[in-house]
């Protein structure tokens, strides 16, 4: 071999540098080892000790590839260890059970249980009490029915050699239910299994009897479901399952249910136990939309129905805060009250956007004009809650959770804009839970799905607010700079047209129509229908 290629695979770590390692050849260890038993061959010799490997700055990639191999087979030997001791620690039991029922004699059957990688472990039995208790062995064994002859009997290819023995244990117990105390679900449901397999009812009637009476965690349910479904134990499994089985529901008790649920929420009076209830249904609504299969919902008309309510509310709130002064209420109820409705409104709209069903609630929100006009009339610390809900609707829209027309998008800016626009100092200050930047990016995104003359009547109208009120007005100059590139840069033209954009806008902070001499727009490309531009003017 050419020294530069020798030099190349010291460099690679397949061959160590001479003058900076020894020479190393690691050694296999054995992993197949038996329990102290009769028939069972002495432990292997231990794998070499950390002293023995070869320790320096520079292991090559295969000594590395071999130190990692040799941590596998500590681990696993680990592991093979802690099995043997608990399968002498029954072995144990066993002859302990032998030497109670001294009625038995001595063992007669010799049986082996082997695993899939070959362990093996042989137990000195009781043909009486393996034909008694188990309907396998008794048909096994009936072949042979000579007195005085030793049987040997072999399972071979066990899933699990542990539970198999103990399994053998329990045959000889006396009281099973007690000796199962103590033990966690998943043991419950191996043990199971083995007795089901070599039908061992009264071990299939114990764990059946455990399982019904012990808590599960949501795991455990999971798996006692499918064990039991596996394998198929006829009837006797349904008092174990009763707690997770439920009749067949029909969409109408469905909703029935929910909307007795969701209406307990919105009218609890503990604000506390009123908020932990709406973070657990909105988890578990969440939980129901990711599983195609899951056969219970919350049905539209439901959400629809409980959102008409809290409409209905706030207008009765709102209508009595504009008479606070002949009104006996005291304020600070009534202003409770008014948040407590908007919040419930707020949590709602969150579900029916998370559903994908908030697309009718923007025109609904939108034909609120009653409502606007009353939150209109009191004062910001009493309203602002209810800005929120325009909020949410143009988070949604702006990242395309919501799907609705030019005119409903229009509309629902057209009601609600200037109210959001009033109270944003107060969201702002007075809930932390407002993101003010998610706020202002979710508007921006909704204004710029308008027309360009949409478009340019909001944005010409928020820029005189915005210079007057600063940080409490919502700072939406993304939108604006898209606006004006679109208008005077960017130009889109269905034909050919030099025209340009021109506006003209004097110190007035309301921007007028075009046929206004305050206002004068030119531009042959940007049309618009006389219908709109009439609703502009407005």
């Amino acid at each position: 071999m050419a020294s530069r290629e020798v030099s190349t695979m010291i460099k690679q770590g397949f061959i160590s540098d001479p003058t900076l390692s020894l020479s190393f050849s690691p050694s296999r260890t054995t992993l197949s080892s038996r329990p102290y038993s009769p028939s069972s061959s002495p432990p292997p010799p231990p794998p070499p000790t950390e002293s023995a490997r070869p320790s320096h700055n520079n292991p090559t990639l295969f000594e590395m590839m071999s130190e990692e191999a040799l941590r596998g087979s500590k681990t696993i030997e680990e592991s093979r260890k802690k099995t043997q001791r608990r399968v002498a620690k029954f072995l144990t039991e066993l002859k302990a059970y032998s030497f109670k029922n001294g009625g038995l004699g001595l063992s007669d059957v010799k049986l082996t249980v082997v695993s899939r990688d070959g362990y093996r472990v042989a137990m000195d039995v009781h043909r009486r009490v393996l034909s008694e208790k188990s309907r396998f062995f008794a048909e096994k064994l009936s072949q042979r029915r000579e007195k005085g002859v030793s049987h040997t009997v072999e399972i071979s290819e066990c899933d699990d050699v542990e539970v198999y023995v103990e399994t053998v244990v329990l045959m000889y117990c006396d009281d099973l239910k007690k000796r199962l105390i103590g033990e966690n679900v998943t043991k419950v449901l191996a043990l199971l299994k083995v007795s089901a397999a070599i039908m061992f009812d009264a071990g299939i009637s114990s764990c059946l009897e455990y399982l019904e009476a012990v808590p599960w965690s949501e795991d455990e349910e999971e798996k006692v479901v499918s064990h039991l479904s596996q394998l198929e134990l006829d009837g006797s499994m349904t008092e174990v399952l009763q707690r997770v089985s439920s009749e067949p529901s029909t969409s109408a008790r469905s909703d029935g249910i929910l909307l007795n649920l969701l209406s307990g929420v919105l009218q609890a009076k503990d604000d506390k136990a009123r908020r932990e209830m709406k973070t657990l249904f909105s988890r578990l609504l969440r939980e129901d939309s990711f599983d195609d299969d899951n056969r219970f919902d919350v049905s539209k008309d439901t959400l629809y129905h409980l959102c008409h309510r809290c409409l209905s509310s706030l207008v009765l709130c709102l209508s009595e805060a504009t008479a606070i002064d002949g009104s006996r209420r005291d304020r600070g109820v009534l202003m409770a009250e008014i948040a407590r409705e908007a919040d419930n409104l707020q949590w709602i709209v969150d579900i029916l956007i998370e559903k994908r069903m908030a697309n009718d609630f923007v025109k609904l929100w939108a034909d609120q004009r009653e409502l606007a006009e009353l939150h209109s009339k009191i004062p910001t610390m009493y309203r602002h809650e209810i800005s929120r809900i325009t909020a949410q609707l143009c988070i949604a829209i702006g990242r395309g959770n919501i799907l609705v027309g030019k005119e409903s998008r229009f509309s629902l800016l057209a009601t609600w804009l200037e109210a959001l626009y009033d109270d944003f100092g107060w969201m702002r200050r007075a809930s932390k839970s407002v993101d003010k930047k998610l706020v202002e990016d979710g508007l921006s995104h909704t204004i710029l799905t308008l027309s360009m003359r949409q478009q340019q009547a909001i944005l010409l109208k928020w820029f005189d607010r915005f210079l007057n009120k600063g940080d409490d007005c919502p700072n939406i100059q993304r939108a604006f700079e898209v606006w004006w590139r679109r208008a005077f840069i960017r130009q889109y033209t269905d034909a050919e047209d030099s025209s340009q954009l021109q506006i003209t806008h004097t110190e007035s902070t309301t921007p007028r129509c075009a046929d206004n001499d305050l206002l004068k727009i030119k531009q042959d490309p940007l049309r618009i229908e006389a219908e709109e531009g009439d609703q502009l003017c407005k």
